[in-house]
């Protein structure tokens, strides 16, 4: 066997070894976006019943609340940012960080200070590569986020919200993360958590133009807000988790696929290349034979002579 056929025919076994680990990779990620959008479905509901919950308090009292003022000039805000922890998923994570970066030159141009806060190992390795500060970040489960992920990463934002801007706290709470739409379709799209807008809580849970009922409030308005704080922060951050999961896993199915067809593409091609070449091995060898028949021939002749 020549060189070159040699050469080929390696290339095509490494090229078919790579294009089976693709495939299954494709199946994976297909089997696990079934999962993360029955997830998103299934934390709707609670999440639209809260924030109506909300609306209700702060349209029925006239307490001054973090959940619900506006700081008349706002200088400080924390921005949460939810990448992947794995690669091969496409523009997925590239997409959520650049998103991001608009927000944060956005934020900046309004004179507000940011705070970055990370999920995701991509997002942490590109804030480390350029050197850039990071309040705090998590990483371990972004393809899988339970409901304590999300109230563990939800903790240092409260906090940050309930705390003066003097002593190192916050005014805003922002969040990026990729909105799933559909198998073919996910969004890099930001959102501010805190304060809530009531507007946009009313037109996220189909309330608005409706008249909302009078509320009493044990023991007070303050109070139940404070209660409804966390959840609220929590129930946002875990949707926007399960969302990123989905759109993670349909990035990786989509890339996964596009890398099987071109290992398939190659593969083609690859072969032609490799027949080619062994054609033109056994064109040669029949070349040798027919010369070397013919010089023997000629041999002959001359020796009768």
């Amino acid at each position: 066997m020549g060189a070159q056929l040699r050469v080929y025919k390696r290339r095509i076994r490494a090229v078919t070894a790579t294009k089976k680990i693709t495939k299954a990779m494709e199946m994976i990620a297909a089997s696990r976006i079934v999962k993360a959008q029955r997830k998103v479905a299934a934390s709707m509901p609670y999440a639209t019943e809260l924030t109506r919950a909300v609306t209700a308090v702060a349209t029925g009292s006239n307490t001054k609340h973090a959940l619900t003022t506006e700081v008349e000039a706002p200088t400080r805000a924390a921005v949460l940012l939810i990448t992947s922890d794995r690669g091969l998923a496409g523009g997925y994570s590239s997409n959520a960080i650049k998103q991001a970066d608009r927000l944060t030159e956005r934020l900046r141009a309004e004179g507000k200070e940011v705070d970055s806060y990370i999920v995701g190992r991509k997002g942490v390795a590109y804030y480390g590569f350029r050197e850039r500060k990071v309040a705090e970040s998590w990483t371990g489960f972004t393809d899988s986020p339970a409901y304590a992920d999300a109230k563990r990463v939800a903790a240092p934002l409260i906090e940050a919200i309930q705390t003066d801007t003097a002593e190192g706290g916050v005014d805003e709470l922002h969040i990026v993360y990729t909105e799933f739409v559909s198998m073919m379709t996910q969004n890099a799209v930001d959102g501010r958590m805190l304060p809530l807008s009531l507007d946009q809580a009313a037109e996220e849970t189909g309330t608005k133009g409706e008249i909302l009922p009078l509320f009493d409030f044990e023991p007070s308005a303050e109070d139940v807000l404070d209660a409804l704080l966390p959840r609220y922060v929590e129930s946002r951050i875990y949707n926007a988790l399960l969302q990123s999961a989905a759109s993670e896993h349909a990035a990786r199915r989509r890339a996964m696929k596009s890398a099987t067809d071109n290992a398939g593409d190659l593969i083609k091609s690859l072969s032609r290349l490799a027949n080619a070449a062994r054609q033109a091995e056994i064109t040669q060898e029949i070349s040798e034979i027919v010369g070397g028949a013919s010089a023997m021939a000629d041999a002959t002749a001359g020796s009768d002579k």
